[in-house]
């Protein structure tokens, strides 16, 4: 009898307001240590919050796009706990009454299988400090600036069975917050963070006690964390061990995962209300508002450049990877009315140029509107499909737009018939065999005409009309 793992996951978004989520203090990413703290996040007393309204809308859109309930009363309470980047002693997150309650669902895909993963809860609270162990010798100092972050927290039923299954719904969920607008899924700069909750049982018999592997901050860690601690576990219990419930860290460059502390119950953090925050009251009215402001969601987006611009499933799912990505997408289509092309372009050199400079699509050289220009020219036969990648790539390099660099350097297709005509005759003079065989049966050596003709114009001859013209001439 083989092991089944199970694993749920906990999501931390940081909205994208411009201040904090229970005071005015800023939240800008890299600002130096402590500037960005007030007197209410570093704890003092007498200090009362006052909840950033801009966080409800964002944590409600999340609600409708998994198709949720929205909590119509929710409730701040306070989680007591101490570490030392906590200066409150607690910190104030939602328990009973969340903001998204159960209900929702996101659909993922492994390997071609399609699975439901199920949203237990989303709840807002407050990110807490950090620890720098490495600022002075032989001692931690505390950043504050964090404290106080507004954090949406997405809490996944245990629906996983594998760490592949795990990123898939992480990278679903990375998708999701970034097309609302709430979270810009920066990874790196901890906007988005990932808590796996693993376990591993026999089939058929209870779950088995869990691991939390804590701030996993990019999707390949999610994985190889994962299928390390599956093997920890395993060979804890086949060796006739136990698994403790601990928070576990991970280590990248070991590859292993370490004890952090020990897992705390619900019970531990004695939750109560937080007698300074008045219940969030949402009405049908206020649901329905931000309802007519939700953009269309990926899948939909999706199931739309299937049916309207004729995309295979593959490449629908490639152009919605990202709200970038279709905004770009559909700004190229508007411009080339051609929606194949536009696709190719940009799933091959487009694509191809921003993996090789690690580029994210918002931060391309090349812009829709100068991807456009260049695509047009191919439409209108000024250069061939291979000229073109010579041209994108001047385009990439800073050297103007397709027009101004195909004037620079000469690059308009050839299409004089007399001129292409001259060069096959040339290409099949100077092969004699090569003819012999193709007019003996070797209907490959087409290929090799055509490519020698398309040589010798230095790839501006049209491609149509030098296979025309060179059937012509073998008849």
């Amino acid at each position: 009898m083989t092991w089944e793992v199970v694993i749920g996951l906990e999501i931390h978004a940081q909205l994208t307001t411009q201040t904090k989520i229970f005071s005015g203090s800023a939240i800008a990413y890299g600002a130096q240590p402590n500037t960005q703290a007030n007197l209410l996040d570093l704890g003092m007393p007498g200090q009362l919050p006052v909840l950033n309204k801009a966080v409800i809308p964002a944590a409600i859109k999340l609600g409708l796009a998994i198709g949720a309930n929205i909590g119509r009363k929710s409730v701040f309470d306070r989680k007591n706990y101490f570490y030392p980047d906590l200066p409150k002693g607690y910190q104030t997150s939602q328990f009973t009454y969340p903001i998204v309650d159960k209900g929702g669902v996101v659909e993922i895909e492994v390997d071609g299988v399609k699975k439901k993963i199920g949203v237990t809860r989303a709840h807002l609270e407050e990110d807490a400090g950090k620890s720098m162990h490495d600022a002075f010798p032989g001692m931690t100092g505390i950043d504050l600036n964090r404290a106080g972050t507004p954090l949406l927290e997405i809490v996944s039923e245990p629906d996983m069975r594998s760490a592949k299954e795990a990123v898939a719904y992480a990278k679903k969920m990375h998708e999701l917050v970034q097309y609302l607008g709430i979270c810009d899924g920066n990874m790196q700069e901890g906007s988005f963070r990932v808590d796996s909750n693993v376990s591993v049982h026999k089939p058929g018999t209870p779950f088995g006690t869990r691991a939390e592997l804590k701030n996993i901050n990019s999707f390949k860690f999610i994985e190889a964390a994962i299928e390390i601690e599956i093997e920890r576990q395993i060979e804890i219990l086949e060796s006739g061990g136990k698994v403790v419930q601990e928070t576990r860290l991970y280590d990248a460059d070991k590859n292993e995962t370490r004890s952090m502390r020990a897992k705390e119950e619900a019970n531990d953090y004695r939750y109560f209300p937080c007698p300074d925050l008045l219940p969030v009251i949402i009405t049908d009215e206020d649901i329905e508002a931000i309802r007519a402001e939700m953009p269309e969601m990926p899948d939909g987006k999706r199931d739309r450049y299937m049916s309207e611009f004729g995309l295979s499933e593959y490449d629908a799912a490639v152009l919605t990877a990202s709200r970038g990505m279709a905004e770009y997408f559909e700004g190229l289509v508007a411009l080339t009315k051609d929606a194949k092309l536009s696709a190719n372009w940009m799933m091959g050199e487009l694509s191809k140029a921003l993996n090789q400079h690690n580029l994210d699509i918002k931060n391309s050289p090349v812009s829709a509107a100068m991807l456009g220009g260049l695509l047009a020219k191919i439409l209108d036969n000024t250069i061939s499909g291979k000229i073109a990648k010579q041209v994108f790539d001047a385009m990439w390099k800073g050297e103007g737009s397709a027009e101004e660099i195909i004037a620079a350097k000469g690059l308009v297709q050839i299409t004089d018939s007399s001129a292409i005509e001259k060069l096959i005759d040339e290409v099949l003079a100077a092969n004699p065999n090569q003819v012999e065989a193709y007019k003996a049966g070797q209907e490959k050596m087409f290929g090799f005409f055509v490519g020698q003709v398309m040589k010798a114009s230095q790839g501006q001859a049209s491609p149509g009309q030098v296979n025309q013209l060179l059937k012509d001439k073998l008849k």
